[in-house]
């Protein structure tokens, strides 16, 4: 059973999962959080490379504390044996907790249910619920097993008329510091980004991560193009190339119009970001290429508004598919 104060702990659990994205590669980015009478006693994140997960790392720091104790988890223990570690479902259900929230099922067929049927058969209470931080730090992971490919972000900074640069293609910077920095820590979040062909051959991007202490954190460079990647980059053929990448969880495209009109017209945008600068252009390059300019009142057809927020004296704009 669903008890008041569960989201609230599962809120922490979830944002201790986001420092595991995307290191935790290719396992799922988990948090957990053990809690007794109160206070946390245990925590852990899955860690680099994908091993120890969670719940594994949680356990340990809690030690004997863990007994009559609840562990939250973001997502359901796993229940598969591996060459690189326990099933987290053995664990837990030895583990002495008296209680197990789950934030999200595992989709995987060699664990969802069967984790948490075996630890409810050790004589655990547990709940699993729907929710939204757990799924929103699982994303990666869950479209990866669903649809066999990365999340796809789609990142542009636009205009208020809603154009991504004047028509000469010469480059302007439309934002400013803060709202750059946001976007390298959205880089250091991914596992690649894509840029299309045009973009590559005028502007020459670095598409690095440029935070101190997370330069690191560069994620791998891809070119949507039908041509030849250059060395440092590896080729995209087309946007249903992405199918090819199913070992990846994370996929950033900061390409130009014609490369968010492509991604957008197959269906293969999961979150777009739109950066508004405080300017017009009067005229310009759309950023949704044939399909036009961005215009807050009119999104792409079949997203809505999801979040907004101020970066310094830009705004944020964040669209995801509505749920049906």
């Amino acid at each position: 059973m669903v008890r008041d104060d569960d989201a609230r702990w599962l809120d922490a659990a979830a944002s201790l999962g986001l420092r595991a994205r995307p290191l935790s590669a290719p396992n799922p980015a988990v948090g957990a959080l053990i809690v007794k009478d109160g206070i946390v006693v245990g925590r852990g994140w899955t860690a680099n490379g994908g091993r120890p997960h969670a719940e594994a790392i949680a356990l340990e720091h809690a030690g004997a504390r863990a007994k009559g104790a609840t562990l939250f988890v973001t997502l359901e223990p796993c229940a598969h044996k591996s060459p690189r570690g326990p099933a987290c479902a053995d664990l837990v259900a030895t583990s002495g907790l008296a209680r197990v929230v789950i934030g999200c099922g595992d989709p995987d067929p060699r664990t969802n249910g069967e984790g948490l049927k075996r630890i409810a058969d050790a004589g655990i209470d547990t709940a699993i619920t729907d929710h939204a931080p757990s799924r929103a730090g699982l994303a990666g992971f869950l479209v990866r097993e669903t649809q066999v490919r990365p999340h796809i972000t789609l990142k542009l900074a636009v205009s208020q008329d809603g154009f991504i640069g004047p028509l000469s293609g010469e480059p302007v910077m439309l934002t400013g510091e803060i709202a750059r920095a946001h976007v390298h820590r959205q880089r250091a979040l991914n596992e690649a980004i894509c840029v299309g062909g045009n973009t590559l051959r005028n502007d020459a991007p670095r598409l690095d991560v440029r935070l101190h202490g997370l330069e690191d954190r560069s994620p791998r460079r891809l070119v949507l193009t039908r041509g030849h990647a250059p060395q440092g980059w590896a080729r995209l053929p087309s946007p249903q190339g992405v199918f090819s990448l199913a070992d990846m969880q994370y996929l950033y495209v900061e390409g130009g119009g014609a490369t968010a009109a492509t991604f957008l017209a197959n269906g293969l945008v999961d979150e777009l970001h739109l950066y508004e600068a405080p300017m017009t252009l009067g005229e310009g390059i759309p950023a949704y290429g044939e399909m036009g300019p961005a215009q807050l009142s009119n999104p792409p057809r079949g997203f809505v508004l999801a979040d907004r927020r101020r970066l310094g004296n830009d705004m944020l704009f964040i669209y995801q598919p509505a749920r049906n």
